[in-house]
């Protein structure tokens, strides 16, 4: 591009329109959002009182209890049910039960196999004893949104599914599900539950050989790896809303033991691995000769878990049933003995932002100034075991999701993105860089699914002046799954994630309060407020793409 001193006309011309543009108001209060408050509530929530907020701690309680406390010295209402500040549900654990055992026949051939041994159950799994023929089906999707379902050729019902482990085009940045990210449809427990729709009787997975049949893979140290012989520190949690509607076994083979099944075929499995490899879905393929007999027993263990909501409510009869979800996580990864892991970025510094962009609205309220949409301060919980909180709340949500126009979603927004040299396979598909080429940069993930919202951020942005850095929405890393904005984006709602970016201390010890920029938590937690302010007030809500504003 020709530099602007080339054409003095058109930049004189570009000035003026600039400057008859009209005037952004700032949102109401922005000057509350303060440095020094941010780190006098991170120095509480990120010390080593509350010992990594570790979800099922006595300490993670404390600090649901204390955003509880934060939320209402405020004067917002409660948004969780029954006028509640919390909003419960149910995580699941699992521990192996003793009867668990596989039997493949084939002909004359009889192979018995145990627990760990060939196969295992997984934690998810249905308990029950199964017997009969067995049918592959691909990699096992129904994901009718995208045009695919590996069960629309039928022959399922009653019968026993073999499936893939991962999904088509995994390596293919437009492949038909989310490019190189790994899509939720492909998530075993999801698989197992399609599966069931379909009328299967269990659910065997195997390695999809053809993309990861690497020779040293040692399929008895994964499974005892899977079934720990003792309790780890950090327990294994599912949402229980998701695995009691599991009813069927589901269980992990080894591809020794599927070779087996699929040999009446005439094709090895890596070949049939490699004929799932479909844009639409694959035709279910019975395998003819062998039958399995599987018993499975898998006890779960209920472990109450909650949220914490608040709210604003809109100042506009005609919109105040219309939402702007503003969220961070609260919880992190404990403590091993006197190590404790503070996670004072991870996402200690996107809560107290949260309650910093709260506060600014309780006080722009108290002088009259509503937004015209209510807005919903959300501090999920069990982020780090696998976005559980915000699963919770789009399975069983305080606001009907159809009425949410758009969520901000920040975690990890107090450092500058460092990838170092040999960083290993936390910083995979990442490139190389340093924090300094990173200090005014945040990363903000989610956009390429709703122009509209990226729009309204760039325009938040204008007097604050971050570098927007728009690079991980298909990226290998999985950044664009990793955190709570994550099950919105699954149910239609736009959604992105404020990110500053990985760095050598996340999950470790040294991510302490005291190497948080303050700073540029300020500026991010005013950004987040000012879109949402805006957003709120909006006269049109953001589309998803490929829709219009006014089909939602």
């Amino acid at each position: 591009m020709p530099p602007a001193r080339a054409f003095p006309a058109l930049a004189l011309a570009a000035a003026l329109v600039i400057a008859a543009a009209p005037q952004r108001e700032p949102a109401p209060e922005i000057d509350s959002i303060r440095r020094d408050e941010l780190r006098a509530d991170l120095f509480f929530l990120a010390g080593d009182g509350l010992r990594g907020r570790l979800t099922d701690t006595p300490e993670n309680a404390l600090a649901a209890d204390w955003i509880r406390a934060r939320f209402e010295r405020l004067g917002l209402a409660p948004a969780g049910p029954g006028g509640s500040f919390y909003q419960p549900y149910h995580l699941a654990t699992a521990t192996l039960g003793s009867a668990n055992t596989l039997e493949v026949v084939r002909g004359d051939t009889i192979l018995r196999r145990g627990a760990l041994q060939d196969f295992y159950p997984h934690r998810f799994s249905g308990s029950g004893e199964v017997r009969g023929e067995v049918v592959f089906a691909g990699f096992g999707i129904t994901a009718r949104d995208r045009g695919y379902d590996d069960y629309a050729g039928g022959a399922v019902k009653g019968r026993i599914v073999l499936a893939l482990d991962h999904e088509p085009g995994e390596h293919d940045p437009a492949s038909p599900f989310d490019g190189v990210v790994t899509a939720q449809a492909s998530s075993p427990l999801w698989k197992a539950l399609a599966a069931q729709d379909a009328g299967a009787t269990a659910i065997l997975f195997v390695d999809d050989v053809h993309n990861h049949g690497e020779a040293d893979r040692n399929f008895e140290r994964e499974a005892r790896g899977y079934w720990p012989g003792r309790e780890p520190r950090i327990r294994s949690f599912m949402l229980g809303a998701w695995v009691d509607r599991l009813r069927i076994p589901a269980a992990q083979i080894s591809p020794a033991l599927a070779a087996v099944l699929v040999g009446g075929t005439g094709r090895s499995l890596e070949e049939l691995a490699r004929s799932a490899e479909t844009t639409r879905g694959f035709a279910p393929v019975p395998l003819p000769g062998a039958t399995v007999r599987l018993t499975t027993t898998v006890e779960r263990h209920i472990v109450p878990d909650r949220n914490v909501l608040a709210a604003v409510k809109g100042g506009d009869t005609a919109l105040a049933s219309e939402w702007i979800v503003v969220c961070a996580h609260f919880d992190h990864n404990g403590a091993d003995g006197d190590t404790v892991y503070p996670g004072a970025d991870d996402d200690g510094s996107g809560t107290v932002a949260l309650l910093e962009i709260a506060e600014a609205y309780a006080r722009a309220a108290a002088a009259g100034r509503r937004p015209r949409r209510s807005v919903l301060f959300a501090a999920w919980n069990s982020e780090e075991r696998g976005l559980l909180g915000a699963w919770a709340f789009t399975e069983r949500p305080t606001v009907p999701l159809d009425r949410i126009a758009a969520v901000l979603n920040m975690d990890m927004i107090g450092r500058h993105e460092e990838v170092p040299a040999g960083g290993g396979a936390r910083f995979r598909g990442l490139e190389l860089q340093t924090a300094e080429s990173n200090r005014n940069a945040v990363n903000v993930i989610g956009t390429t699914r709703s122009a509209d919202l990226k729009a309204a951020i760039e325009r938040a942005n204008r007097d604050i002046r971050l570098e927007l850095k728009y690079r991980y929405d298909n990226n290998v890393s999985n950044l664009m799954r990793r955190s709570d904005h994550w099950p919105f984006l699954q149910r239609g709602v736009p959604a992105v994630w404020f990110h500053t970016g990985l760095h050598p201390d996340y999950h470790t010890a040294y991510d302490r309060p005291e190497k948080i920029d303050y700073e540029k938590v300020e500026r991010i937690a005013r950004l987040v407020y000012q879109a949402s302010w805006d957003l709120a007030n909006a006269d049109a809500r953001p589309a998803l793409r490929g829709e219009t504003s006014a089909a939602r």
